[in-house]
């Protein structure tokens, strides 16, 4: 397996450490150990108390499968469960174990970039949809039909979408799973922000839930802000699927961390009170921006995300966003994602609305555009 580099983390390890205001981070608020803890229960939190720091199942902590599924998954149950170490390390099992050389694989882009490059690695030819901006950048079912070949075997799709902040109507979903099924096609659905956000149509169903060929790719560090946990989880109604990614994960991450899986158990417990926090930085700070884009609309204009905690702005101005970012970064300690890092060569760039800190940053930027 010859995999290239990983340009968007690639970029992340040169900066995201060292400028002081991130205003593309791709996660929610985070919490204070201490703060998770407060909202235990007493039994969770003699969970907590009674800790062993050994190895755990490698399938994950039966109370915090059984609790994902109970929370997130309403017609499944934890045998439906595979956790694992973030979500990265579910994207590489999944497309490991059951991607095969000559298979044929549609994936939705810009996307995070392993969701191709796995399976192109694995000898699958690969074919790109791009979301169009024009359009809202909203999923085109025609498109994917007419990408259809005989041994298509995947579809990837990744809504609340990263890095456009669009996401997938639940009629649209169902339509989408109504092609798949006429053609045997597996649907790997990459739902990590899931619930945070505000979709004017509501929620549309983990895919899991709806189709017997399909994957959800869920985790911790996104809509709970919990990404030092590195939890992620795998649902899917087969299984014997399941088991053939568990049976990959043993070459990777083996099994999750004993304190992870537990304060896992107590957020998803509490879910309601995390993401009601989150949502309302998010809304807070979606009218910021959107304010701020409209006043420069010379310079910059965007779609309104609807789920997630960034959007996909394009730049306007004399340079291009690769130097228009870099600028930013060395004079201000503003970091920007620019849209090279998803391979994609428009004048668009990432930003990040889910901390708290985001209108600072943003005054950051505003001074740097007064040239002060």
């Amino acid at each position: 397996m010859t995999l290239p580099i990983f340009k968007l983390e690639d970029y992340l390890s040169h900066y995201e450490f060292k400028a002081p205001y991130l205003l593309c981070c791709s996660d929610a608020e985070s919490f204070s150990l201490k703060e998770i803890l407060a909202l235990a229960t007493d039994d969770e939190q003699k969970l907590w108390d009674n800790l062993h720091l050994g190895y755990t199942e490698a399938p994950g902590h039966p109370f915090l499968r059984e609790t994902i599924s109970k929370q997130l998954f309403q017609n499944l149950s934890a045998e439906n469960i595979l956790l694992t170490a973030g979500a990265e390390d579910g994207i590489f099992c999944a497309f490991s174990a059951l991607c095969n050389p000559g298979d044929h694989v549609i994936v939705i882009t810009p996307c995070y970039q392993s969701l191709y490059e796995i399976p192109k690695s694995k000898g699958c030819s690969i074919t790109t949809i791009p979301l169009k901006e024009e359009n809202n950048w909203r999923i085109d079912l025609n498109a994917i039909e007419h990408a259809i070949r005989p041994n298509t075997k995947w579809m990837v799709i990744n809504f609340p979408h990263n890095p456009t902040g669009q996401v997938i109507r639940q009629e649209e979903l169902l339509s989408l799973v109504q092609l798949l099924d006429r053609h045997g096609i597996w649907l790997f659905s990459d739902e990590a922000y899931h619930l945070l956000g505000s979709p004017k149509e509501g929620w549309a169903q983990p895919a899991a839930c709806l189709y017997s060929r399909a994957i959800s790719l869920g985790v911790m560090s996104k809509a709970y802000g919990l990404a030092g946990l590195r939890i992620g989880w795998i649902a899917c109604q087969d299984t014997a699927v399941l088991k053939k990614i568990e049976h990959m994960k043993h070459y990777t991450s083996i099994c999750c961390s004993a304190p992870s899986e537990i304060l896992s158990i107590i957020a998803l417990n509490h879910k309601d009170i995390i993401l009601s926090r989150n949502n309302a930085i998010v809304k807070n700070n979606i009218n910021i921006l959107d304010q701020f884009f409209t006043q420069h609309s010379e310079l910059f204009s965007w779609a309104v995300p609807e789920g997630g905690c960034i959007g996909f702005v394009k730049y306007h101005g004399p340079e291009n966003i690769d130097d228009f970012s870099k600028n930013l970064v060395e004079e201000k300690g503003v970091l920007l994602l620019p849209a090279n890092v998803y391979s994609v060569s428009t004048n668009h760039f990432r930003i990040g609305f889910g901390r708290k800190n985001m209108p600072e940053a943003l005054n950051h930027l505003k001074d740097f555009l007064r040239g002060t």
